[in-house]
């Protein structure tokens, strides 16, 4: 979320291109579930856990949003309180994205463009590395240039949900959860082209960010088609509904 200390470096246009940035991202999500919402996909008759998941995920999604504002408007006093607020968040969002994977697995009420398996490991796969993500760009927090862009890398692994909502998921279908993440990476690829054009370079933070992305992408399917994946997806379901679902198979798509 931007900067827990003021940035040392960033021209003006360079913090132009994290804030339109943030909007973007800010507005995939908005756009996404609420384009559900508005098509009748999504209802709020949800349990509590799901209502709290989203009041979190979203909180985190306007924060850094208004981290990027506040230090594109210089104000970097609030922009520092609100960054260790940040810091703390990241465990309810860990918490409650592993809770709510959990309980749709069990109930056998995945999402039919996904796996049962491939939905149990990527979810949790992904907060994972955001979170990883996130904690590296605040223990650089003083590094601006690499605070900012692994910020902006941790965030490119939330927004997939949102574009998920917007693709054309069943039309995908097999790889539904591979293209949503070829998509999220047109995210820090704009930030290496906009680092090119700016300053003729790429800076190496977008490398590690990238890098730390397609890593956690090879290990969810390593994991998914492996018996440690087949081992986990038991241990999660015994005494469950979704013990009776085939964990690599597609469920079938709802009735018209």
């Amino acid at each position: 979320m931007a900067t827990l200390a003021e940035p040392r470096t960033g021209t003006p246009d360079d913090k132009r291109f994290f804030l339109a940035s943030a909007l973007a991202m800010t507005a995939v999500m908005v756009a996404g579930f609420g384009l559900n919402i508005v098509m009748g996909r999504s209802t709020f008759d949800r349990p509590p856990v799901v209502h709290a998941h989203a009041f979190v995920f979203f909180a985190w999604v306007f924060l850094y949003l208004a981290q990027n504002f506040l230090i594109a408007s210089h104000r970097v006093a609030l922009h520092r309180t609100l960054g260790w607020i940040g810091a703390f968040w990241v465990v309810p969002m860990l918490i409650l994205g592993c809770l709510v994977t959990i309980a749709r697995v069990q109930a056998g009420t995945v999402i039919f463009f996904f796996t049962p398996l491939q939905f149990l490991v990527f979810d949790p796969g992904t907060l994972l590395a955001f979170a990883g993500l996130t904690y590296a760009a605040i223990a650089l927090r003083r590094e601006s240039d690499w605070h900012r862009r692994l910020h902006f890398c941790a965030m490119t692994l939330l927004v997939g949900p949102g574009l998920g909502r917007l693709l054309p998921m069943p039309l995908l279908q097999p790889y539904a959860f591979e293209v949503t993440y070829a998509v999220q990476l047109l995210f820090p690829i704009a930030g290496m082209i906009a680092d090119g054009r700016r300053t003729g370079g790429i800076h190496p933070a977008w490398y590690w960010g990238t890098g730390v992305i397609a890593l956690t992408f090879i290990a969810i399917e390593l994991v998914t088609f492996s018996s440690l994946g087949l081992a986990l997806y038991g241990w999660v379901t015994a005494g469950h509904l979704g013990a009776s679902v085939p964990p690599l198979a597609f469920p079938s798509p709802p009735a018209p």
